[in-house]
């Protein structure tokens, strides 16, 4: 699967679960995501998708991760967290993914190819 932000485009590896395949089922997406702490995008998606939830302690630069069964969340920055979320993925070289992001909202576009 790949993600592109503006020019850039990264390659992300999706985990083996339900919750992903749901989130690949919907793709081709293209999602104005908005910032949030200064280390994350988030956007709510079309539909809910299926949870299993669980808290990572360590998130980390280039989770795509699922927030609740319907919020999208790509973390650009590695921190401690005492959320739960629902892992879907993982950008295989987040190198450059912070900068490509910014500061502030920005146009993210999900494919398959």
């Amino acid at each position: 699967m790949w993600m592109t932000v503006n020019e850039r485009r990264f390659a992300i590896t999706l985990a083996d679960s339900a919750a992903a395949r749901a989130f690949a089922a919907l793709l081709p997406l293209t999602l104005d995501m908005s910032e949030l702490n200064g280390n994350e995008k988030y956007v709510s998606l079309p539909q809910a998708l299926p949870t299993n939830a669980s808290r990572p302690g360590t998130i980390r630069n280039g989770d795509l991760m699922l927030y609740g069964s319907d919020t999208l969340v790509v973390f650009y920055l590695t921190f401690d967290s005492s959320y739960s979320y629902t892992r879907l993925g993982r950008v295989d070289n987040a190198a450059g993914l912070a900068q490509a992001l910014g500061r502030d909202g920005v146009r993210v576009v999900f494919t398959q190819d």
